[in-house]
């Protein structure tokens, strides 16, 4: 049988091959092709009847590529605390369509200084067992792809609890005040009313350039914490972030950017996943706590290989609804709390000190454990569809340019064979060379199978 002379009914049987709805394709058997989805793409690539932009990971992985079309209530009528008066700050990269958390630094005097991390109050219009609630806990996680950005939650929600796309915005507001060696005095959790301003990492960076004293407090603070962390055991790993953007046209991948600001935005949001774990665990409160076992051996040095086998000596991060420790992040008990609109489990988070502040009967740890349970199947299938696409993309940018003479860093090496990390893509490889450990190679990148997520390296 030729290609040509296939039907429509038979291309259909190798479409539903491709996309992962099938385990078996008579038509792919009839050709002598394996019968995988890997050889089901191939063919449709070689037809012409997909384009090398089309992904098909997360259909496989079964990810929903639907938005959530579920009406979004209206807000409760409640107290809240006002903090209008504050300046408050949301910083994201631009064009940022989701913004979720802001920052205030407010001076108390005597050496006191109260960081204000303002998150979007997404649990006042999803509460625990609703049907937001159900639909984001089967998703797990907003879906980032390269081409197209799939919501955790409705489009008309974040549009109405984002913070700054409205004159003033509701808000989980967790408090910190910290003396000046970063001790933590107090930690308050409070509903408010904030007003925020958003910013991208540039103009916020050209405002701590110009010494605005906002940003110099913020930046100071997370000095402080930063440096704490690391007396404590926190690991550092610092290896290249790049951003993938593909379209029909073609795929772009380009360095994270990496001014100061955003550094100093992270160390915040890492103190206010430590304040709510704190106080969540004073009232006895489960929530999704985030631990993590410390490495099983030290690697010390600074550079990337260095990073590389630091990562390695991590195990991932596990959620339980009991505390625990976070060796990675070199804290006693931390929770993810300042995303709740893109991540499920920061959402829980709010849900539980929401129904502690109101008076409301919280979930059980039981509960919060099925939670996790549930929302930790969609969540990994969503990180894999991700890194999936992230990659087919990353291979589109390669075949662009078949030419070009990459930097490589060999990272690791067992026997023959080295791992190459092309710090221009972030994209690991195997490669057989005698090179060591930090040597840097220039390497040409062939693909070999987009399919297949194939690529190959070869010294230039």
């Amino acid at each position: 049988m030729e290609i040509s002379e296939l039907s429509s009914a038979q291309w259909t049987d190798v479409e539903l091959t491709a996309r992962g709805k099938q385990d078996k394709s008579r038509t792919l058997r009839d050709l002598a092709r394996p019968e995988t989805p890997e050889s089901a793409h191939a063919l449709l690539l070689e037809a012409g009847r997909w384009t090398e932009a089309q992904t098909p990971y997360a259909e496989r992985l079964g990810t929903a590529l639907e938005a959530v079309s579920l009406p979004v209530p209206e807000w409760p009528d409640e107290e809240r605390l006002d903090l209008t008066h504050l300046s408050a700050y949301a910083i994201d990269d631009e064009g940022n369509q989701d913004p979720d958390d802001a920052l205030s630094a407010e001076d108390l005097g005597g050496g006191l200084t109260r960081l204000w991390v303002h998150v979007a109050d997404v649990a006042a219009l999803v509460p625990p067992g609703s049907a937001l609630d159900l639909e984001a806990r089967a998703r797990g996680a907003t879906l980032y792809l390269p081409d197209q950005t799939i919501h955790m939650l409705p489009e008309a929600l974040i549009a109405q609890a984002g913070l700054g796309l409205s004159e003033t915005s509701p808000a989980l507001s967790i408090a910190l005040d910290l003396d000046e060696t970063g001790n933590a005095e107090a930690v308050e959790v409070h509903l408010t009313r904030v007003r925020v301003q958003r910013l991208s990492y540039d103009q916020a960076q050209a405002m701590f350039a110009s010494g605005h004293k906002d940003f110099a407090r913020l930046a100071e603070l997370a000095r402080v914490s930063r440096d704490i962390r690391f007396e404590e055991g926190a690991v550092s790993i610092d290896l290249p972030e790049v951003r993938v953007k593909a379209d029909e046209a073609g795929a772009q991948v380009t360095a994270l950017p990496r001014p100061e600001m955003r550094g100093v935005v992270q160390e915040c949001m890492t103190l206010a996943g430590w304040g709510a774990a704190i106080y969540a665990d004073d009232f006895e409160l489960p929530i999704p706590f985030a631990t993590q076992d410390p490495p099983h051996r030290e690697v010390s040095g600074d550079t990337i290989p260095a990073h590389w086998a630091r990562r390695k000596t991590l195990g991932r991060t596990r959620f339980q609804s009991a505390p625990g420790a976070h060796a990675g992040m070199g804290l006693d008990l931390y929770t993810q709390a300042t995303s709740p609109m893109r991540r499920y489990l920061d959402l829980v988070v709010h849900q539980q000190l929401r129904a502690h502040l109101s008076g409301a009967e919280p979930m059980s740890g039981r509960e919060v454990a099925a939670h996790i349970a549930e929302a930790s199947i969609g969540s990994a299938g969503t990180r894999t569809a991700e890194r999936l696409s992230r990659r087919h993309h990353t291979l589109r940018c390669i075949a662009a340019q078949p030419e070009r003479v990459w930097e490589a860093v060999v990272v690791e090496r067992k026997g023959p064979q080295a791992t190459l990390l092309i710090p221009d893509l972030a994209l690991d490889l195997p490669m057989t060379t005698p090179s060591q450990p930090g040597q840097v190679l220039s390497v040409t990148l062939t693909v070999q199978s987009l399919p297949d997520l194939r690529v190959r390296a070869s010294e230039s």
